[in-house]
């Protein structure tokens, strides 16, 4: 008898940890911020809220601030509410509690995704720069820190005087896998994404821990003629960064090439579940 019952606990522990294996994991909690930007940035914003929503595996919530050239001084975030923040916002300053509540987050190990324009923001705030590595136009220039780009396998820091941020026509391009990552095992090699802009002579103080992608900027095509790097993570203390730079949005929710690519709606969604500290689970397809 103590036989059987001893054989029937074994059994049941057995049991247990395939019954919690197959419990859903609850949604990741992700903030969109938005509301201002040079770029398109009502389009942007709700096509970001519909890639997250439509994969069933987060819950969004999409923050806009005040309007430019408003009153910025009650716009705040509760960011530690979330997992992941979106970062899609290039506009007026935000006030200091918010900046410094924003620095808290990522300091305690926040995930944040930055997108595309965002890189373009808050050029006079050190940390936001130190968060992104690279960023671009709103009079950056050698004293933000170096062009980063690659020659052959490496990453090359030049320090030549000059703007920061720019790109050619846009068109579709080559994304280069860098380096093995939990975001990238969903990826080919290489893989074509969309008509987009393509960011290049990026400066900063390109902090830059693991290039994921990179692209040539084509000369012909008013290009830097480099290798850039355009998906990275940063580092930046304890926090989960990922930094993406491609993503224009186009002028209208149905006209929208890059921010219908399949291969951004999966980095975007793997990010954010890399970021949040999730193992991504988003699969790739060309056809999706």
């Amino acid at each position: 008898m103590k036989k059987y019952i001893i054989s029937s606990f074994l059994c049941l522990l057995a049991l247990l940890p395939s019954a919690w294996a197959s419990k859903p994991e609850a949604p990741v909690k992700a903030v969109i911020i938005s509301g201002q930007n040079n770029h398109n940035w009502p389009v942007s914003s709700v096509t970001l809220e519909k890639i997250l929503k439509d994969s069933g595996l987060f819950d969004v919530t999409l923050v806009y601030s005040p309007g430019q050239g408003q009153d910025m001084s009650g716009f705040n975030v509760d960011f530690k509410s979330y997992d992941v923040v979106i970062m899609a916002y290039n506009g007026d300053s935000w006030n200091q509690k918010m900046q410094d509540d924003f620095v808290e987050y990522a300091r305690n190990g926040g995930g944040i995704v930055f997108y595309h324009a965002a890189d373009n923001a808050f050029r006079n705030w050190e940390e936001y720069n130190r968060m992104i590595a690279l960023g671009g136009w709103e009079g950056r220039n050698e004293n933000d820190g170096p062009y980063v780009y690659f020659k052959g396998r490496k990453l090359y820091r030049d320090m030549t005087p000059g703007p920061g941020g720019s790109h050619g026509a846009q068109h579709e391009y080559t994304m280069n896998r860098r380096s093995r990552h939990p975001v990238t095992k969903a990826f080919p090699k290489h893989w074509i994404h969309a008509q987009d802009e393509l960011y290049d002579h990026m400066r900063g103080p390109g902090n830059i821990k693991k290039v994921l992608y990179s692209a040539y900027a084509d000369p012909q095509l008013g290009g830097s003629g480099h290798e850039e790097p355009l998906v990275f993570t940063v580092d930046y203390g304890k926090a989960r960064i990922m930094h993406i730079m491609i993503g224009h949005a186009g002028p209208t929710t149905a006209i929208n090439p890059a921010m219908d690519c399949p291969g951004f709606k999966t980095l975007l969604l793997r990010s954010a579940q890399w970021c949040a500290g999730r193992r991504p689970t988003v699969s790739y397809s060309s056809e999706n």
